[in-house]
C-alpha cells in the first residue's frame, strides 16, 4: 500500500462491493475507511485510484447523483494496458483498502435546452450521472450508445428502464451508430456530450462540424498524437512561487523539467486528460496540447498543463 504521503491530497476507501456489469467490465463501490460522507461531486467529474502497486489511474464517477455514502466506478479489463485495470479485476476484494485522489471534472455538465449523449463501451460511465441530471432537470435527452456486442456494453439494465431515449448499436447486430445522418440537420440548444474511443469521437466531430462552436463536449480514453519533440524548441520556464528559472529542451516536458530542479508538481495522467498538474500562466504565450481546455479557455493563455503543453514564446513564467 503506498503511503499517504506519496499520495496528495488523498485519503483511504475501502472496496464495498464488486460486481460484474458486463463481458470484462466490473464495477467498484467504494466507501471511505474513516467513515462519513465521500466528497461532493458533478456529473463528469473523476477520481484517481491509487492502487497498491502504485499505479494511479483515472476512473470517471458513475453512482447516483448526490450520493456520497459510497462512490461507484466502472473498470474494463484492458490486457494490454498499463496494469491498472488488471489489478482491479485479478487481485481487487471487498475489504481491500485503497487510497483516492478527487473528485475533480473536466468534463462539466452544462444546462441546455436538451441534450444528445454518445457513448462507445465504457464510455458510458461519465455519460451515466450526465443523464439522470438531465431527468432532473427536466430536459429532453436521447442516448446513442455503442459498443462490440450488447453483452460487453456496461449498465444496459439501468438505460433500459429509460426505453425509447436510448438506441443501442452493438456493432454485431446493429451496426455503427449513423452519426451523419443523425446530425445531418442542426437543432439549437441542444448541446452533445460523448466519451469512447478515439475513432467515435472522430467520427462524431466531423459529423457536427456544422453546428454551433460550443455544441460538443467530449471526454477521451487517451490523449491525441503530438507533433514530433523535433518540432519543439527550447524553452526558459521561470518558476516565480520557487525563484527558479528551468530550461526545458526539447523533447522533454515541463513537468519533467521542473521536477529535474526540485520542484514538486501534483501529476497522475502525464498526458494532458485529467488536469492534476493546472499551473497559472503568469507571462508568455502556451502552446496548449491538452485534451480539456476549451477554444476560448486557450485563447484566454491564463493556465496551462505542463505534463504536455510548451510554450508559443521563448520563455514562460508560471506560478510554480
Amino acid at each position: 500500500m503506498s503511503s499517504p504521503s506519496s499520495v496528495s491530497a488523498g485519503f483511504e476507501v475501502t472496496v464495498r462491493q464488486l460486481r460484474w456489469e458486463a463481458d470484462g467490465v466490473l464495477s467498484l463501490q467504494l466507501q471511505k475507511a474513516a467513515g462519513g460522507p465521500l466528497p461532493p461531486w458533478e456529473p463528469g467529474a473523476h477520481v484517481d485510484l491509487v492502487l497498491p502497486t502504485g499505479i494511479q489511474r483515472q476512473y470517471s464517477l458513475c453512482g447516483p447523483l448526490g450520493e456520497r455514502s459510497h462512490y461507484r466506478l466502472g473498470v474494463r479489463r484492458e490486457r494490454a494496458s498499463r496494469g491498472g485495470s488488471e489489478y482491479v479485476h485479478a487481485f481487487l476484494r471487498p475489504g481491500q483498502r485503497l487510497y483516492l485522489k478527487g473528485p475533480r471534472s473536466n468534463f462539466a455538465f452544462q444546462p441546455a435546452a436538451s441534450y444528445v449523449f454518445v457513448a462507445g463501451g465504457i464510455g458510458i460511465t461519465p455519460i451515466l450521472p450526465m443523464i439522470r441530471q438531465a431527468e432532473s432537470w427536466g430536459r429532453p435527452w436521447h442516448l446513442l450508445y455503442a459498443g462490440h456486442t450488447a453483452a460487453s456494453m456496461p449498465f444496459l439494465d439501468e438505460l433500459r428502464t429509460y426505453g425509447s431515449r436510448v438506441s443501442l448499436h452493438p456493432a454485431d447486430t446493429v451496426g455503427r451508430i449513423p452519426l451523419a445522418s443523425y446530425f445531418a440537420q442542426v437543432k439549437p440548444g441542444v448541446k452533445v456530450y460523448a466519451c469512447g474511443p478515439a475513432p467515435l469521437l472522430a467520427a462524431l466531430e466531423e459529423a457536427v462540424g456544422h453546428w454551433p462552436p460550443d455544441t460538443l463536449h467530449v471526454e477521451r480514453f487517451k490523449a491525441r498524437p503530438q507533433g514530433s519533440a523535433e518540432e519543439d524548441k527550447p524553452v526558459e520556464v521561470v518558476c516565480r512561487a520557487s525563484g527558479k528559472t528551468v530550461t526545458v529542451p526539447a523533447g522533454r516536458s515541463v513537468l519533467d523539467a521542473v521536477e529535474d530542479a526540485g520542484i514538486p508538481v501534483p501529476a497522475s495522467c502525464r498526458s494532458g486528460l485529467c488536469g492534476s498538474c493546472e499551473t497559472a500562466v503568469l507571462d508568455g504565450v502556451p502552446d496548449h496540447r491538452d485534451e480539456i481546455l476549451s477554444a476560448d479557455e486557450r485563447a484566454a493563455n491564463d493556465r496551462m498543463f505542463v505534463c504536455v503543453s510548451r510554450a508559443r514564446t521563448p520563455r514562460l513564467v508560471l506560478d510554480l
